[in-house]
């Protein structure tokens, strides 16, 4: 009996060291595994597709010319595009966290009494380095040193006020500003005796007194976009309409210009719009102004939105639209080709983007309504309130020649210097 016993453990003793080496086998390919899910995810991730949706593209939208409409979709459309997704070494000179903790650099400063202003919707930055705001309490600059308020000059309107654009002529340095009045142009530093000229329906070809948003080509063109259309002025004369049979007033007023942006020789507009994605036009031999109806169809592309809110256009040409749905870029004039989106999936901090800049570095720096997110080009890095931001509603960003990133948003401003903050309001 004890023999039988001896044997009966013997046996148990062989199964368990078995066992034992089965569970050690499972155990080292589960390291293994592991570890090479760590290192795949470390090294990158597939973005989100966005695709063609047939049903739409068959449709006119309402006789207005544009044939085409795109939207997200689920559904492979094509090739995936790979994106490194990681934070920015310690040796750049941005150094951010990921919004998990309160920096220590970070410097409070206040605007001053004279000036009551929250909304930070538009920026610019003169030959002088002079920051140029618009606030709900008109016009705001910063020259380095002292916040100033400009609303002693009657001329210029001092509410309501929604764009600007900086503009230099041989006679000096102006704004170009856009309200519910005109388009005024306004002489620096926009002082009490500082001539200023508005633009309107009863003095010029301008469409309309509503002016939405103004851009500034290198050329000297001034493009004005109000809700009945895009107009243009150069060296006071004004381009001709050749457009509007092509992009009629209708399709402004359903679907209004929220953004303008020119290509880099100023004869080319980028104009993005609630509803039908971006608008195209240039201007002609006979300075006219004409559709672009390879860019106007905009088809089929990848924009993640037809809602687009911000434009950037790079010295490259490059263009990048912001959506609240995430940013496209388009490399290139094909207008079939070479598109890219990104989103939260790739880096963004949020996917309704207000604003987009590009820095000294050439980094990309996109404003949306969670915060900011910069992109080198191949890393992706993101800052909130919990970093130094006075606000995570971002609604402009512009750098001045010092290479100081500005912020504004709908809490005051924050400017961003070799990664250190400092917050005004």
């Amino acid at each position: 009996m004890i023999n039988n016993l001896d044997a009966m453990l013997k046996r148990k003793n062989n199964l368990f060291r078995g066992n034992e080496r089965v569970r050690s086998k499972k155990f080292s390919l589960v390291l293994v595994l592991f570890f090479l899910a760590l290192l795949f995810m470390s090294h990158g991730k597939w973005t989100g597709r966005v695709g063609h949706n047939p049903e739409i593209a068959k449709k006119s939208l309402a006789g207005f010319g544009l044939h085409e409409l795109f939207r997200s979709e689920t559904e492979v459309f094509g090739m995936l595009t790979y994106f490194h997704h990681s934070t920015m070494s310690s040796e750049e000179n941005l150094k951010l966290s990921d919004g998990s903790q309160e920096p220590a650099n970070v410097i409070k400063r206040s605007f001053g009494k004279k000036i009551q202003a929250k909304n930070f919707q538009s920026v610019t930055v003169d030959d002088n380095n002079v920051r140029w705001f618009i606030t709900e309490a008109g016009v705001v600059s910063f020259n380095g040193k002292k916040w100033s308020l400009h609303n002693r000059n009657k001329q210029v309107p001092g509410s309501d006020l929604r764009d600007m654009a900086y503009l230099y002529k041989p006679a000096g340095r102006h704004l170009l500003l856009a309200s519910p009045e005109g388009a005024t142009l306004a002489a620096l530093p926009v002082g009490k005796k500082n001539p200023a000229d508005t633009y309107t329906v009863d003095n010029s070809p301008l469409l309309s007194n509503n002016v939405i948003s103004v851009a500034l080509g290198r050329n000297s063109i001034a493009w004005i976009g109000t809700d009945k259309g895009i107009s243009a002025v150069r060296n006071n004369e004004w381009l001709d309409y050749d457009y509007r049979i092509q992009y009629p007033e209708e399709l402004f007023k359903n679907y209004p210009i929220t953004a303008l942006a020119t290509s880099t020789d100023g004869d080319s507009l980028y104009a993005a719009t609630a509803g039908v994605g971006v608008v195209r036009v240039f201007r002609n031999n006979v300075d006219a102004i004409s559709g672009a109806s390879e860019y106007a169809q905009w088809g089929p592309i990848y924009l993640p939105s037809d809602n687009v809110y911000s434009i950037y256009i790079a010295p490259d040409d490059t263009q990048w639209f912001g959506t609240d749905m995430g940013v496209a870029r388009h490399v290139g004039h094909n207008t079939l080709a070479n598109w890219t989106v990104f989103d939260t999936d790739d880096g963004l901090v949020n996917n309704f983007v207000q604003a987009i800049a590009a820095d000294n570095e050439g980094r990309l720096w996109f404003g949306t309504k969670g915060g900011v997110s910069v992109y080198d080009g191949s890393n992706w890095i993101s800052f909130t309130e919990n970093n130094g931001l006075t606000s995570n509603n971002v609604l402009c960003i512009a750098v001045d020649k010092g290479g100081v990133v500005w912020i504004g948003t709908d809490n005051g401003v924050t400017s961003v210097r070799d990664g250190e903050f400092t917050q005004y309001n």
